[in-house]
């Protein structure tokens, strides 16, 4: 360790069922720690993940409260966000350590473990070849907390963690601030290069600091700017005399100096989200729109999905956007027109067989909605044969009587809740009919939270045991034993197709 720690903690210590390893990161309030699985993976874990170490046993009382209220804060937020672009909560832990003072009541938060930050790649790698893309999934996450109602109010390179294959996911949320209509509140500090004009001097109040949504923008274009140039946008050699930039620049004293090799696209875009005024910065889903398209990537949600696919492929980036393009349009289109027919038609043939019938024209929503869940139980096969015992892959499928629709057979209230990539119910319920484009991935996420939720030990095929989740509920499925015997018939069914489709 070459810095103090906030929350030291040595190696081989034990906490629930993990073993700190070796230190990864560290904060004003917080430590992280790489951590193995005792006795490896189980059905709810992986068999690593990092553990922050938050301090809830010391201190004084004011300071309690304030670690209590940052705590209480990162795990809602984490519960209640499922996708990809935010790192992912596994569960939550305080330490019972008497002997030591220093760590006994601290929380900790078992978290997805990343492969590195932003930070360390621009530093070793100015300006690096996938900036655009990082962008376009950093606005991503963006898009996500702001629809769930919270700003992030820290985005900065640090707080942007890097995964195994790449792409990029939000984290460090102690600053983050739940809406109350247009406002929130955050504790009163946040990285200067990265904080608005306008918060640079706020009134601090008892609750905190009011925050927007558009602070996240502002940060948004500091970011982009020294990704893709290697430099500030406002001037200054150091944070101080950048930050009393900012400060003349929303005065009217100071001009942005955007680099010159910044693209015409980017130069706009980091314009309209370095406004001077929080009312001139553009809004958040537009944000997503330009970024997305001035990436080149087709589509932001499509993307974490092909991105993971693309460990096991490689195919030119025109050819995804082709292919992403027919997705959001209910592949509508001919395949032909849409990009390599023959490629498409082996599209995850490793785990889906590519001669039994499957429809080609579904097979990378099938895939992509396997990959979008970590649980290896819910895959491309099983999302196969759940479509053919429920509606032999008919798109059109309506039966009124049962309220089902569609590929999947979802009943629309029930879709409502799961047709969102980010984890938030739609705000209507959809009417049909029901695309294929919706229904499958839809069909995933359902899957995923319903096999996170079996219990362990149950008799059969888990796989099957899904199926039969999907059909009544994990709920029924767990206090039944195993399949009920209303759905057995159409569990054999799922069984059946399943073997077919196995690789």
């Amino acid at each position: 360790m070459t810095e103090p720690y906030a929350v030291p903690v040595p190696r081989g210590y034990r906490v629930g069922g993990w073993e700190v390893r070796e230190p990864l990161a560290t904060g004003a309030f917080g430590s992280v720690y790489a951590a193995r699985r005792l006795g490896g993976p189980d059905e709810r874990h992986p068999a690593t993940a990092a553990l922050k170490f938050l301090p809830t046993g010391t201190g004084t009382p004011r300071h309690l409260a304030h670690l209590r209220e940052l705590v209480e804060r990162e795990v809602e937020l984490l519960r209640r966000l499922r996708r990809p672009r935010l790192i992912r909560m596994y569960e939550t832990l305080v330490v019972d350590d008497p002997g030591r003072p220093a760590l006994d009541g601290a929380t900790v938060l078992v978290l997805e473990r990343a492969e590195g930050s932003l930070s360390a790649l621009l530093a070793a790698a100015p300006r690096p070849r996938a900036g655009p893309v990082l962008l376009a999934q950093i606005a991503e996450g963006l898009a996500q907390l702001h629809r769930a109602g919270w700003v992030h109010g820290d985005l900065k390179p640090a707080n942007v963690l890097l995964m195994a294959d790449g792409s990029a996911r939000l984290a460090d949320f102690n600053m983050a601030a739940e809406l109350e209509g247009t406002h929130g509140y955050t504790p009163a500090f946040s990285t200067p290069d990265y904080t608005p004009p306008e918060l640079l001097w706020a009134e601090i109040g008892e609750r905190g600091r009011p925050i927007r949504p558009s602070a996240d923008i502002w940060a948004f274009g500091v970011l982009a700017h020294l990704l893709l140039t290697g430099s500030f946008p406002l001037p200054g050699g150091t944070p101080s005399a950048r930050r009393d930039a900012a400060v003349a620049y929303a005065r009217g004293t100071e001009e942005l100096r955007l680099a010159t090799e910044l693209p015409d696209a980017w130069r706009e875009i980091v314009r309209d989200c370095l406004a001077r005024t929080h009312a001139g910065r553009i809004g958040t889903e537009a944000l997503l729109r330009r970024v997305t398209a001035a990436a080149g990537t087709g589509s932001a949600p499509r993307l974490a999905r092909l991105s993971r696919a693309g460990r096991r492929r490689r195919t030119a980036v025109l050819a995804l956007a082709a292919t992403v393009l027919a997705a959001l349009l209910g592949y509508g289109l001919d395949q032909r027109q849409a990009g390599d027919d023959k490629a498409l038609a082996r599209y995850g043939a490793a785990e889906l067989r590519t001669d039994r019938g499957v429809p080609v024209r579904y097979r990378r929503l099938i895939v992509d909605a396997a990959h979008g869940c970590p649980r290896p139980d819910v895959s491309p096969a099983l999302i196969a044969a759940m479509l053919k015992a429920e509606s032999g892959f008919d798109a059109d499928l309506a039966d009124p009587g049962t309220q089902e629709y569609g590929i999947a057979r979802w009943t629309p209230s029930v879709l409502r809740w799961w047709m969102r990539d980010d984890g938030i119910p739609a705000a209507a319920t959809p009417t049909p009919p029901l695309t294929p484009a919706v229904s499958i991935p839809a069909m995933g996420r359902y899957l995923c939270y319903i096999d996170a939720h079996l219990e362990a030990g149950l008799p059969g095929d888990r796989r099957v045991l899904d199926a039969a989740g999907y059909r009544t509920s994990y709920k029924t499925v767990n206090s039944t034993g195993g399949i009920p015997a209303r759905y057995r018939a159409y569990c054999a069914e799922v069984a059946r197709y399943l073997a077919q489709y196995t690789p």
